[in-house]
């Protein structure tokens, strides 16, 4: 991601659209990637229950909370964000498991 112009340097609003839209269009491969990363993680799981990891989703979570207090935003939308984006990865590594094992 090359961002042009600190938030401040900023001289309009197209300015500013530009390097949101930059940072939005990072944000979104990376996700990208880390989407590529849990479907890879669906070979190396033995039971599909496996896939949830409710565990490990909730001391994520905590993290993410850390994280997002860290960069002074709210602990309780990063929760949701990532909620809503594990959610969605746990459904999609679960069809991934099922290709893997009928693979096996």
């Amino acid at each position: 991601m090359i961002t042009r112009k600190e938030p401040e340097e900023c001289q309009d609003m197209l300015d500013i659209r530009q390097e949101i839209d930059n940072i939005d269009r990072h944000i979104i491969s990376l996700i990208g990637k880390r989407f590529r990363y849990v479907k890879s993680a669906a070979k190396f799981k033995k039971e599909k229950s496996d896939v949830a990891a409710p565990e490990r989703l909730k001391t994520m979570l905590i993290q993410r909370r850390v994280w997002a207090t860290e960069f002074e935003l709210s602990p309780d939308v990063i929760e949701k964000l990532f909620l809503d984006l594990v959610n969605h990865f746990i459904l999609e590594e679960s069809k991934a498991w099922d290709k893997f094992k009928s693979r096996s």
